[in-house]
């Protein structure tokens, strides 16, 4: 069974930082680009962050750019999102994403499986 959980969420203060992980059963990591999307309470859901799946290159939207740092590791068939400084507008369900080499990334409809999401709360 083809299937992607998040885990890692929860509640931080702003400023702090936390580190989600994506792990896939039923199907290898390392042969998909991984995407972090976003969702806010009554927002559209955004894209976060993706890391290739050929050559590695990384991309950050600008509002996470400087603080998250996406990763992969190929042996534990997981991607990690790391998550400093974070602020209550990084508040959202985090989603991540495998996308089999379809361009452009940032397209959700080019990403082939999903999983269900992890609450991250930024608040004091």
């Amino acid at each position: 069974q083809v299937q992607l959980v998040e885990s890692g969420g929860g509640l931080v203060q702003p400023g702090g930082s936390l580190r989600l992980s994506c792990a896939a059963s039923g199907f290898f990591l390392d042969y998909y680009a991984i995407g972090w999307f976003r969702q806010a309470p009554g927002k559209e859901r955004e894209g976060v962050s993706c890391i290739y799946n050929n050559d590695g290159q990384t991309y950050y939207a600008d509002s996470v750019k400087g603080r998250f740092t996406i990763s992969r590791n190929n042996a534990k068939n997981t991607v990690s999102l790391q998550m400093n400084s974070l602020k209550p507008e990084d508040t959202a369900v985090y989603f991540c994403a495998a996308n089999p080499g379809r361009r452009p990334l940032a397209q959700e409809r080019n990403y082939d499986y999903w999983g269900q999401g992890t609450q991250v709360t930024v608040s004091s």
